[in-house]
């Protein structure tokens, strides 16, 4: 069985979101219950071994969540 990994794309938004929670000094289980998914979804998605990532929907909504535009989870530029 071959890993999958996430691609550079994926990566970059986890990130992104990943800093945002640091930076509002908010736990992967208070993004979990704002988000409406489990806690260890959220786990799964900030392991870059886990292929596990954010959709269209949950971009959405976590602009919301940041009070930002869905926009500010993407790279400037291709990847």
């Amino acid at each position: 069985m071959s890993e999958v990994k996430k691609s550079a794309l994926d990566l970059y938004i986890v990130e992104r979101v990943k800093q945002m929670r640091i930076d509002q000094k908010m736990s992967q289980a208070v993004l979990a219950i704002k988000l409406d998914v489990s806690d260890a979804f959220i786990g799964a998605i900030e392991n870059p071994l886990h292929r596990a990532k954010y959709n269209t929907e949950h971009i959405n909504k976590l602009a919301q969540i940041f009070h930002c535009s869905p926009r500010d989870f993407l790279p400037e530029n291709p990847i």
